[in-house]
């Protein structure tokens, strides 16, 4: 069989919400235009408490949040306020200068709740890097699912398995989560050159491998590859088209060029940015 190159994620905490990273990572960088990808670990709020992800930068890049349980509040820069449910897409393209919020909607604070989900960045193509920034909310009702012999596929973003998301990814994309019961398969083609699984829950083979739950698997290019749950599992294949060329990331920015990012360091800092309607709390420029 071929090695597999595994990635088991780092923890963090964002504003008191624990994750995991995998991505980027010293064994890999990007997979297809995903260039981070954070887990929101399955947590429960009492009654008054929340996440409040202030006012932050991006440019270069694309960002997309999908839930599993709980909601997410977003506003931006562009005047967009959506509330996000289990389920939903949140798609976020920041172009040359874009700001938003994250936090959770003040009726589910006050009853208390669980947070669980996922929050991706994937790059812009070079010729979306700058530019005006855009968003779009996409309910679930709105994404593909296929359902057949014990394996549920809903088509978060692109397309692949024979689905395609109405969201408006910028470049060759599979964004997919999958839940397979106990004794089933599910064939992974070959349609994206770089593809990579996540195991969120449950006992998964790769061609006879058992995967760690938690772990990120990239996946050989060219090669079709074969999920065998040996229970009830829930895991997402994300990945397409190779970048169109190396990345920087630094804090939140992302740019093929690094004088771009410099320059809004250096903007962000001075306060030279939009600025999201109704907020004055930011998140100011970290210490290199």
């Amino acid at each position: 069989m071929t090695t597999l190159t595994v990635i088991r994620p780092r923890p963090e905490d964002v504003e008191g919400q624990p994750i995991l990273r995998p991505l980027p990572s010293r064994e890999c960088r990007s997979v297809g235009p995903f260039v981070f990808f954070d887990h929101m670990l399955l947590t429960r709020y009492a009654p008054g408490d929340g996440m409040n992800i202030r006012q932050h930068p991006h440019i270069g890049l694309s960002t997309l949040t999908y839930l599993f349980d709980g909601a997410l509040q977003h506003k931006d820069s562009l005047g967009s306020d959506q509330v996000v449910q289990a389920g939903d897409v949140s798609w976020m393209t920041a172009g040359s200068a874009i700001a938003h919020v994250e936090r959770t909607p003040e009726a589910l604070k006050a009853s208390g709740f669980s947070l669980h989900g996922l929050q991706v960045w994937l790059a812009s193509p070079m010729d979306h890097e700058t530019g005006p920034g855009h968003y779009s909310h996409h309910p679930a009702a709105s994404l593909p699912v296929s359902d057949n012999l014990g394996v549920q596929i809903r088509l978060i973003a692109g397309d692949g398995f024979c689905l395609k998301s109405p969201v408006p990814v910028l470049s060759p994309t599979l964004y997919a989560e999958v839940r397979m019961q106990t004794a089933t398969t599910l064939l992974i083609p070959d349609e994206h050159e770089e593809r990579a699984v996540y195991v969120l829950e449950g006992e998964v083979q790769l061609e006879g491998e058992l995967l760690e739950v938690h772990s990120l698997v990239v996946l050989p290019a060219g090669q079709e590859m074969t999920l065998f749950a040996e229970s009830d599992c829930h895991l997402v294949v994300f990945g397409g088209a190779p970048l169109d060329g190396p990345r920087r990331i630094n804090w939140n920015f992302v740019a093929s060029d690094p004088a771009a990012i410099e320059q809004a360091r250096q903007r962000w800092a001075a306060g030279d940015w939009p600025t999201v309607p109704g907020e004055s709390e930011r998140i100011e420029l970290p210490v290199r």
